[in-house]
Formats: structure tokens, sequence, C-alpha cells
């Protein structure tokens, strides 16, 4: 079996351990009357605190909130990191922001930096109801990637838009339905080269025919997708975590050839 996508454990941010320069001088001694403090180099850049890291985040993911609620295309696209913006395009945003639901409002939630990107979640309402809204926003306050929690939907549903994003090629929305841990393994260009390497194999995606759940447990469900190309028609496995986050996807080494109707 070809794995397309593996998602070993770690954690999706590494902490952050930052001084506070206040606090390092608690306790110290007053210097000498007449001493002189060490003199800093104009060039030298002050160390980000935690608060300042929080607080650029925020800003950042209420800029791209404002962004999708705005419709506008090719400022969503201009908030995109350099990794989403070569997958994709601003008329490709025209076009998925045609099927998204509105987003009405928000509130952000939680926010955990990191050392090169920082996690914010958020609350959002949108016409499609009220969701849990994850969000990897790098050091220049662009967006790397996002998770829309899926617990209340039905696995099935969940994998069928996953593929359905994927087949359309839209491929930062289909990266949004792994799980966080998968998403820092597997960067939208790679999702978008092991699509496009599978189908060297089987010949052109031509539709999905079926997608029923197989197995389910407390903590993992396998759904499965019977999928046409134009020379091979067989089954993509997909696994999901108990908060419907897609932690696997597995692709047949030797698919079964294509039905021909009437035989």
């Amino acid at each position: 079996m070809l794995r397309l996508i593996t998602s070993p454990s770690r954690r999706l941010l590494m902490a952050v351990v930052l001084a506070c320069a206040a606090g390092l001088g608690a306790g110290m001694p007053a210097a000498p009357a007449g001493a002189q403090s060490e003199a800093v180099p104009s060039n030298r850049r002050a160390e980000p605190t935690a608060a300042m890291a929080e607080e650029a985040a925020s800003a950042a993911a209420e800029r791209i909130l404002i962004a999708v609620r705005s419709g506008d295309a090719q400022a969503r696209f201009n908030q995109f990191a350099p990794s989403l913006q070569r997958v994709s395009s601003p008329a490709m945003v025209a076009e998925s922001i045609k099927r998204m639901p509105r987003l009405l409002s928000w509130q952000i939630t939680s926010i955990q930096p990191g050392v090169d990107s920082s996690s914010v979640e958020a609350k959002v309402l949108t016409s499609d109801g009220s969701k849990e809204l994850t969000m990897v926003i790098d050091e220049n306050g662009k967006l790397q990637g996002y998770n829309i929690a899926s617990q209340d939907i039905a696995a099935e549903k969940v994998v069928t838009r996953f593929m359905t994003a994927l087949t359309r090629g839209e491929f930062i929305i289909a990266s949004g339905f792994l799980s966080p841990t998968l998403q820092e393994d597997i960067s939208q260009a790679t999702l978008q080269k092991k699509w496009q390497q599978l189908q060297r194999i089987t010949g052109n995606f031509v539709e999905v025919k079926k997608i029923w759940k197989a197995e389910s447990t407390a903590l993992m469900k396998l759904v499965i997708v019977k999928t046409q190309f134009n020379r091979l028609t067989d089954n993509l496995f997909v696994s999901l975590n108990e908060r419907n986050q897609i932690i696997g996807v597995d692709f047949p080494t030797d698919p079964a050839p294509a039905t021909v109707p009437g035989r």
C-alpha cells in the first residue's frame, strides 16, 4: 500500500520560553553611584516577549477574519503565506468563496505563540452554524494553515468535503480537513504533488462513486471512498480521529481495472 499521508505523533508547535527583562533584574543590587549602564548597540533587536507575540498574532488573526467576512478574494490571497500562494490564486480563492458559508462574527479564544508561528483558536459564527476554528499564523502575520472542528458532522460528510476540494484542486481547503499535526508534516504543495502523482498511475480523476464508513472506534474512524479514474477504479482509505480530523489517506498500490459498462 502506498502511503500518501502519515501522521507521526508530535506537537503542532514547539513551546516558547521567553524571559521578561524586568523580571531578570528583580532582587539584584543597585549599581554603584556614578556607574554607567552598559550601552546596548543600536542595531540589536529587542527580544520579543510572549505578550508581544500574542498581540501580533491576535491582530493578524483579526485581519484574516475580516478579509474572510468581506469576501475579498485578492485580500485573502495576499494574506496567504508563500507556501499557500504557490498552490492557489486569486481566481481560485474567488471560486471557493462562492461555495463557503458566510462568516458572520467571531471571538478569539486562545493564542499559543510558537517559535516560527502561532496557533490562534476562535469561535466563529457562519451561515452554516457555529464552528471552532484553528489558524496557524507565521511570524509575518500570514496564514500557513487552518482547521475547522468537525466533530458535529458525520465522518462520511467530512471525507466528502475533503474529496470535493482535493479533486477540484483546492488544496488549501482540502488541507483544512487534516489534523493540525498532519498539516505540520504534509504541506499543501505536498498534498498537490501526491494527488498528481497518483493520477499518473491511475489516469485522470473521473468521479467519486461511493463513500461509506467501514470501521469505527472511540479514537478512530475508517472511511472508504470508491473512486473512478479514466484507467482504474479502486478504493481510497481515509482515517479520522475522534474529532473527525483526517489523520491518514492511503491509496492501493495495485488498483483494479476500471469497470466497463455492460461487461
